[in-house]
């Protein structure tokens, strides 16, 4: 599974955001992610792909692209 298909059914299973909702230049804000959820996001990401992003700063001005993009960027370090 790609890191943007684990993201995007994170935020379907356990957020209970719309699939079709999930798009890469959807604002986190715009799926009603705040800063609670978006905590909660980083560490169901960092235990499913087995990932840190302890020093990765996420806001819900942050699209669903940049949320992949810096997974993607830990991944291949």
């Amino acid at each position: 599974m790609e890191i943007a298909e684990h993201v995007s059914a994170l935020l379907t299973q356990k957020f209970g955001v719309a699939a079709a909702a999930v798009r890469p230049e959807v604002p986190l804000r715009q799926l009603r992610m705040d800063s609670l959820a978006l905590e909660e996001l980083r560490l169901l990401i960092e235990d499913r792909l087995r990932v840190d992003l302890e020093d990765v700063e996420l806001t819900s001005r942050d699209t669903v692209g940049q949320l992949v993009a810096a997974v993607r960027d830990r991944v291949a370090a």
